[in-house]
């Protein structure tokens, strides 16, 4: 998992020290304020809940990479802070004011979040599994006993092939397609990879009643019956049994959300994502750019 530091920590104030008074103004203020502790950030509670998977049996299932533009001159206060919060991250990308892209294959970053538009819409387009953080509701620092992470199905998930027709033609030729292509699995979407990583993690901590299982995962999708089909045998034919499903058939899916629980809901649709992200978590995955290559 790849995260960047203003993901990981609150640095608005110096976001806005950088975008106002200029790189150097902000690097004095990093320089003169690098024992000053940072606060937890969107991405914090996700984080600090996937690494406590390596505690439970002493394999290192998960990996984050904190990525940043920072320099290393200005970098030590995101350190120190992970140091005082005692984060096993043992791995950094500081790229001095370069792009971020390039090097998510290299460390081989299964999820990218960030609060950077830009960096988010480059991870997409080179490939990966990104998403652009919301600011951190009030309840997101809640401890949970479990990992919880809820997706979207349609161009998350899944591709965005069923989407389109939705978007082009209309909720009836949405359905007829549905129909006809319901023994016929969706392709993967830029969100399988993760979730079925995270499927893989689940089989290793199998229970009986599954209740006590570290990471619960659950679909949370505008589809209703019956285009629920297909979205099943997908699921079956991928070997992936996700713990919770809501067929919303169009309805707010916030209230559903808030009684989850995610660490991280992810959806395509900004009206999702700008309704849920005041009551869970909320990163909104932005569609591949035409014309980019991975």
């Amino acid at each position: 998992m790849g995260i960047s530091s203003r993901a990981l920590f609150d640095l608005e104030i110096e976001e806005a020290i950088f975008r106002q008074q200029g790189l150097e103004e902000y690097r004095r203020h990093q320089l003169l304020n690098e024992n000053q502790i940072l606060k937890p950030g969107a991405g914090y509670a996700l984080v600090k809940a996937l690494l406590k998977l390596n505690q439970l049996t002493g394999r290192r299932f998960v990996e984050v990479v904190v990525m940043s533009r920072n320099s290393s001159e200005t970098s030590m206060r995101i350190f120190n802070s992970i140091k005082h919060y005692d984060l096993d991250i043992t791995r950094a990308v500081l790229s001095g004011g370069a792009s971020l892209a390039p090097y998510l294959q290299a460390f081989n970053v299964s999820l990218f979040l960030s609060l950077h538009e830009d960096d988010v819409q480059a991870a997409v387009n080179s490939g990966a599994a990104a998403a652009l953080l919301y600011q951190m509701p009030d309840s997101a620092m809640e401890e949970l006993d479990q990992i919880r992470i809820a997706f979207d199905g349609d161009a998350v998930i899944f591709s965005d092939e069923s989407e389109r027709i939705y978007q082009t033609e209309g909720i009836e030729a949405f359905e007829k397609h549905e129909r006809e292509n319901a023994l016929l699995p969706l392709p993967q979407g830029p969100f399988a990879r993760l979730l079925l990583a995270l499927s893989y993690i689940q089989n290793n901590f199998k229970n009986p009643d599954g209740h006590a299982a570290p990471i619960r995962t659950a679909l949370v999708t505008a589809r209703s019956s019956p285009a629920h089909e297909r979205v099943i045998r997908t699921l079956r034919a991928w070997d992936v049994a996700i713990d919770e499903t809501f067929f919303m058939g169009g309805l707010v899916k916030s209230d559903v959300l808030a009684a989850f629980k995610p660490h991280m809901f992810f959806d395509d649709q900004p009206g999702h994502c700008d309704r849920a992200a005041s009551r869970v978590q909320t990163g909104r995955v932005p569609l591949k750019q035409s014309g980019e290559s991975e």
